[in-house]
């Protein structure tokens, strides 16, 4: 199908993919590059740095400034506002603009302000009016500003005392309980785990809203297990996402490797408890949503062929 360009629309770029309809009133500049399949609504501007994958959607209302990049079946709202220069001001322009990247699949909500230099992750959900003022993880659902996490895209969520998830391989492990009037122990051993921790480490003091993991592991085992407060901690196996609502000390959740983790929700004073089965290697994180996919994808091709 030939690109549609509107009677009231202009359209200066030459490179515009087949099947892409631009509406009324909409100016997209000689140097904007846009996919096929698109969707630009009436009253959009687009900028000449500006790169849009295939099947992308912006609604009415959104400028598209120089540094934007926008990746395949990204949704932007009505009236969201991207910028790319943190300092403006009239008449004094940066040598460079700063990028700012939305990832595959990601949607902005209508009335959303992203501030220049963020990226926005893979499937991200960025909530209508949020100020989004730093990267937001894959899957990450934000609101508010300045914007803060509160939930994983298109998973489940369940209690710390509920049975394991569907995600492949993550279970829960019991450890041992004793409380009378001294106060509460809560002990494991070693044997009992599912795998001999060889390093821990625990996070706390993590300020409302922020994020923490946002990746995977090669061949590295982990139990989690809030000994202080609550923290939501989202498992992914690339095909199920479930966020399991971390609040007792006497539960564990082991987390195999090759399954996506993030935690959010950090109640004020919670700490969270690592026990991880290798010493820290930082080739063994998988950070990249799109790589954790691949890597999911020939595990489940495995496993289908078994």
């Amino acid at each position: 199908m030939p690109v549609f360009v509107h009677a009231s629309g202009i359209c200066e770029a030459k490179h515009v993919g087949e099947g892409t309809r631009i509406w009324a009133f909409a100016h997209v500049l000689p140097g904007a590059h846009i996919g096929r399949d698109c969707n630009i609504c009436d009253n959009v501007f687009i900028e000449n740095d500006v790169v849009i994958g295939d099947a992308v959607t912006v609604k009415s209302g959104v400028q598209l400034w120089d540094g934007v990049r926008l990746g395949n079946r990204v949704f932007v709202g009505p009236n969201a506002t991207f910028t790319n220069d943190r300092f403006p001001r009239s008449k004094q322009y940066p040598q460079i603009f700063s990028q700012t990247i939305v990832e595959d699949d990601a949607t902005v909500g209508a009335n959303a302000t992203i501030l220049p230099g963020v990226r926005i992750g893979y499937q991200a959900m960025i909530g209508a009016g949020a100020v989004v003022v730093e990267d937001v993880p894959a899957r990450a659902i934000v609101v508010g500003n300045p914007s803060r996490v509160v939930g994983y895209a298109n998973a489940t969520v369940e209690d710390s005392d509920a049975q394991s998830p569907d995600v492949v391989g993550v279970c829960k492990v019991l450890l041992n309980r004793n409380a009378d009037r001294r106060g509460r122990l809560v002990a494991g051993e070693a044997t009992a785990l599912p795998f001999e921790p060889k390093r821990f480490f625990w996070v706390d003091t993590v300020p409302e809203g922020v994020a923490r993991g946002g990746h995977a592991h090669r061949t590295c085992h982990q139990l989690l297990v809030v000994v202080a407060g609550r923290v939501n901690v989202a498992v992914d196996d690339g095909r199920r996402a479930q966020v399991i609502k971390m609040d007792s000390p006497e539960l564990a959740w082991h987390i195999p490797p090759r399954i996506w983790s993030l935690q959010f929700g950090h109640t004020t004073g919670a700490v969270l408890l690592v026990m991880a089965s290798h010493l820290y290697d930082p080739d063994d994180y998988v950070s990249d949503y799109r790589d954790f996919i691949a890597l999911a994808r020939v595990d489940g091709n495995k496993q289908s062929q078994s």
